[in-house]
């Protein structure tokens, strides 16, 4: 089934300037670049979007950390493109994480780890709403 998500390239990448490398693999893996925006999230757009994790002790690093350079969001469209994307991605910790998946090659470490995606059809549409409207998306 085609369906959509949400890919945020984080500082750590924009910052090593990465993008184009980050986005072969995504597209390598057959989604589809759909909308994209480079941005330089404010500390209230991270709040919101990070608010999930508001009790846990990494939040205000988090915050900092996405706010500390200019991050590219996107909208990924494809079969089953949630759980692609998340395969695409390889595990959080790129210790972990699969030869040939985006973190595998580029993340720093955990808490730096160049990609985020959605983690499930609705947060997808939530994420996807935070930075772009319907007329943005023109895959």
């Amino acid at each position: 089934m085609t369906e959509r998500t949400f890919s945020i390239i984080k500082p750590d990448a924009t910052r090593r300037n990465l993008t184009g490398k980050v986005n072969a693999v995504i597209e390598d893996a057959g989604l589809r670049i759909v909308a994209q925006r480079r941005i330089q999230m404010t500390e209230d757009q991270a709040k919101k979007f990070y608010e999930v994790h508001a009790e846990r002790p990494f939040y205000g690093e988090l915050v900092e950390f996405m706010t500390s350079a200019p991050v590219v969001v996107q909208v990924l469209e494809g079969e089953n493109a949630v759980a692609r994307y998340r395969e695409v991605m390889g595990a959080t910790n790129p210790k972990d994480a699969a030869p040939g998946t985006i973190r595998a090659l580029y993340a720093e470490n955990v808490g730096e780890n160049s990609v985020h995606g959605s983690d499930s059809q609705e947060n997808a549409r939530l994420e996807i709403a935070q930075f772009f409207t319907d007329a943005d998306i023109v895959g």
